[in-house]
């Protein structure tokens, strides 16, 4: 197949792709939601959904690729993201791998054009629409559950928080957690904690590195140590930064303990 990539240009594939390398945690958990994870033969050292791909081997970080082991395992395409990736997707264009990049999504529904595109990829059009509906549905099940402001808080080695031009801003004002950086155009970027302060947040959201103990305790130990005196909900790591088809599942776990925090469950 021929398609134009708007970052790596013309790209040429095999009708069938049977041998497939996945080099971004979202792609890798979409193959494994449209029923393909038996063709994947390697992964990412994020790639760690779902659990069966732990048993892959590792070729890439999100940046570097052993690109000796990946030309061992004759891939017919190797996915990767757009974003931090996207001079890796080049550079392994240039060394004649078949690569294809799905774009960072801007929404939520981003992540489900990317699931369409995948589907578009793999001949699986019908099961991707399908998914792409039950997950949209699920999404819009969850409109204007609250109506607060919010300050929402990741540690990607130090804290980085979310503007305009944000998947993840746009899922929590979709619940209505209105983020109080919604007027910034930046789409992710470190704040300045007292500007936090200013702006008033009713509740504090706070993802932690993936695989930390107590997220939640060590929320409330942020927020005590800032001299905020709000409430805290903490997911369980890597979750609203996960844009994968999980993605609305993570969403629905965090409106439930939202809820149960605000006794509204």
């Amino acid at each position: 197949m021929k398609l134009f990539h708007e970052i790596l240009g013309p790209v040429e594939l095999p009708d069938r792709l049977e041998r497939i390398v996945s080099l971004a945690p979202n792609v890798t958990d979409a193959l494994f939601a449209l029923g393909v994870g038996e063709r994947v033969l390697g992964r990412s050292a994020f790639c760690h959904r779902p659990a069966e791909v732990l048993s892959l081997p590792v070729l890439a970080s999100y940046t570097k690729t052993r690109t000796e082991l990946l030309r061992s395992l004759k891939p017919d395409v190797v996915l990767l993201s757009t974003g931090v990736q996207r001079d890796q997707a080049l550079r392994l264009k240039e060394e004649d791998f078949p690569v294809y990049a799905a774009p960072l999504p801007l929404s939520p529904y981003g992540i489900l054009e990317n699931l369409s595109t995948l589907g578009h990829l793999l001949d699986l059009e019908e099961r991707a629409s399908e998914l792409a509906h039950q997950l949209a549905e699920r999404y819009g099940r969850l409109r204007g559950r609250f109506d607060v402001k919010v300050y929402f808080e990741m540690d990607l080695g130090g804290p980085i928080t979310v503007g305009r031009g944000s998947y993840i801003a746009q899922a929590l004002l979709h619940l209505g957690l209105r983020p109080i950086f919604l007027d910034v155009p930046q789409a992710y970027f470190p704040p300045d904690l007292e500007e936090v302060k200013r702006r008033k947040p009713d509740l504090f959201l706070y993802e932690p590195k993936p695989w930390g103990r107590n997220p939640l305790e060590k929320a409330r130990t942020l927020a005590r140590e800032r001299g905020w005196d709000l409430p805290v909900v903490a997911t369980d790591g890597d979750e609203l930064a996960h844009y994968g088809p999980m993605f609305f599942a993570f969403l629905e776990k965090l409106a439930d303990r939202v809820a149960e925090t605000l006794g509204q469950g």
